[in-house]
Parts: C-alpha cells; sequence; structure tokens
C-alpha cells in the first residue's frame, strides 16, 4: 500500500496533537514529513506538546510548494484554518480541515467548490462521525429500527476554567460554535437539515468577563424538537455528554459518549405489559482503536482514489450553515 507524505500546518487547534499522534500511529498510511505554524506566537504557545519532538519544521512556502505533499491535516486557529485549508487546496493537496469550518459561510462555500472543481477532498474533524456508537445509532435510524423519530436530545459540555472561558470570547457563538457543533452534526446525520433553528445562547458571569459559555438551541423538525446543550462551566460535563435519539418503536441512549461509550436502547414493545419500569438494555456499538483511527483510514482512501468522499459539500456546507444559525 501506497503511504500518503502529509504535512500538518497550524498547531493552535485543541485537537491538534491528538490528530498528529492518529497520523504518527499509522505509519503504513502516512509518512508525516513535516509541521508548519507560521504564526510565531502560536508555535511558542503550543509547540510543547511531545508528540512534536522530532518532527521537522517547514515555512508555510515550503509546504505549499512541495509537489511531493499530497495531503495536509490543517489544525490551525479556528479563525485561520478556513484560510490555510484554501491555500492547500489551491495548491492541489488534499485537506483534513478541523471543526468547526470559520465564521465566514461564503468563504467556506469557496473553499468546497474549489476542492470539488480540482476533484480534492475537504475532510471535516467531526470525529464522532466514526465513534462505533455513532455509527450504531445511524444505523438503527435508517434502517427504521426505532420507527419515527420524536426528539433528539444532545449535551455537549465541559467544565473549563477562567482563562479558557475568557477564550472562548473571540468566537460569536461561544460553546455553541466550539463544541456545540459536534452534536449539530450528529443531528443533522441523523435528520438533515432543519425546518427551523432558535438558540439561547448567554453568559453565566461565572469567572470570566462574558463569554456565551451557557449555550441552547432547539433544531425544529416536522412532528419532531431536537435540542442542542454546550456549557463550558458544567461540573463533570465530559461526563455528561449525551446523544439520545427517541422513535416511535425504540430509543438509544449514548452516555457518555466515550471513555467509556456506554449505549442503552429501549423498544416500544417491551414496555407494554408494564411501562412503570425500567426496561432498557445495554448494547454493544463495536470496538473503536482510537478516536481518530478511522477517520483518518478515511481520509487516506480519499487521497489515494479508492473512495469517494462520503460527506458531500452540500452537506457540510448545510452543516456549517446551521452551527452559525445556531451561534446567534
Amino acid at each position: 500500500m501506497r503511504r500518503i507524505k502529509i504535512a500538518h500546518f497550524g498547531i493552535a487547534h485543541d485537537h491538534s496533537s491528538n490528530t498528529m499522534a492518529a497520523l504518527l500511529d499509522r505509519p503504513d498510511l502516512f509518512e508525516v514529513v513535516g509541521i508548519c505554524e507560521p504564526d510565531e506566537q502560536m508555535r511558542r504557545e503550543f509547540d510543547h506538546f511531545p508528540v512534536y519532538n522530532g518532527l521537522r519544521w517547514m515555512s508555510e512556502d515550503e509546504l505549499l510548494s512541495r509537489d511531493d505533499i499530497e495531503a495536509v491535516v490543517c489544525e490551525g486557529h479556528e479563525l485561520r484554518s478556513v484560510s490555510d485549508a484554501q491555500k492547500c487546496i489551491d495548491a492541489g493537496k488534499f485537506v483534513h480541515l478541523d471543526k468547526p469550518g470559520g465564521t465566514d459561510l461564503a468563504a467556506f462555500g469557496r473553499l468546497l467548490d474549489s476542492a470539488d472543481e480540482k476533484g480534492l477532498t475537504v475532510q471535516m474533524g467531526y470525529m464522532y462521525r466514526y465513534n462505533p456508537a455513532m455509527v450504531y445509532v445511524r444505523n438503527a435510524v435508517q434502517s427504521g429500527k426505532l420507527g419515527t423519530v420524536t426528539s433528539i436530545d444532545t449535551s455537549f459540555s465541559v467544565q473549563y476554567d477562567a482563562k479558557k472561558k475568557k477564550w472562548l470570547k473571540q468566537f460569536d457563538g461561544g460553546m455553541m460554535f466550539f463544541l456545540g457543533c459536534h452534536s449539530i452534526d450528529m443531528i443533522m446525520q441523523l435528520l438533515g437539515t432543519p425546518d427551523g433553528i432558535e438558540s439561547f445562547n448567554c453568559s453565566t458571569g461565572f469567572e470570566d468577563d462574558g463569554s456565551l459559555d451557557n449555550c441552547f438551541a432547539l433544531f425544529k423538525y416536522p412532528g419532531c424538537a431536537c435540542t442542542v446543550r454546550a456549557s463550558g462551566v458544567e461540573p463533570n460535563g465530559y461526563g455528561e455528554r449525551q446523544l439520545k435519539v427517541v422513535g416511535t418503536l425504540g430509543a438509544i441512549k449514548v452516555q457518555p459518549l466515550e471513555q467509556p461509550t456506554i449505549v442503552r436502547e429501549t423498544f416500544y414493545k417491551d414496555g407494554l405489559a408494564n411501562p412503570y419500569k425500567e426496561y432498557s438494555q445495554s448494547a454493544f456499538p463495536g470496538y473503536l482503536r482510537s478516536r481518530y483511527d478511522d477517520m483518518m483510514a478515511e481520509f487516506a482512501a480519499t487521497v489515494r482514489g479508492e473512495i469517494k468522499n462520503p460527506w458531500s459539500k452540500e452537506y457540510e456546507y448545510a452543516v456549517q450553515k446551521a452551527v452559525l444559525e445556531a451561534s446567534r
């Protein structure tokens, strides 16, 4: 199997070091030729992660001009990453772009269109698409196992310190933009584009200077309401992250989403005899080697031309549009 020569562009994203670790963990797929962070302040702030030790640092010009570099993972600052990705697409390189797709929807759309015109991939870094529990839920909904979906409730929260909450202020949508995007992607994988979105994004004022650290959105579908909650001030918020999908024939709840992933499912027929009791049961969705492994393996397959990117530009654009609408 041909190894793909890949470079790492930007290191300010929270997932940067983990994505690099995933690349290095698959030497059968990738040859990491170098890493680039053109912003010296960003490099000083984030280059302390051990995973970067021993890697060759390169300039932006070298990264973009080298013909042997086929693909680039764009892990720069969220407000810069789309422009980084555009430079890579313009240079004829496949791109993995970490989520979300920036704050300029038109620029994100141009990125997707130009990649499509050149026959290149822009893979978005929504790693939960590959989580076995998400795959399990997606298959259950698409197969009709749960009947007609009547509600989806999601929570994607965390407990941040004062410094991180202050950092959130740079995003208009705060936590909804930064982490709520994961839940939005989950909902839209299952139900597509909503008929409407209402949001309630606010600041608790706790240990910060007004960042939107307490966010909520309602996604409206025919006969179905879906909720997105994203808080930066929730004790054990990580452990309380959830995806709950309710249908007319059954329901599946994933909580926590990972480390550990716990899945419980319930079916309407099991409650007919006595609905006033707990009758859910555990389910095993499958094993995932690591959080990013299947995602990067799929990216490699698109670069080698073995598969077409299963996530269309229309879907990616719709998700990003919804993220920005929910971040109002």
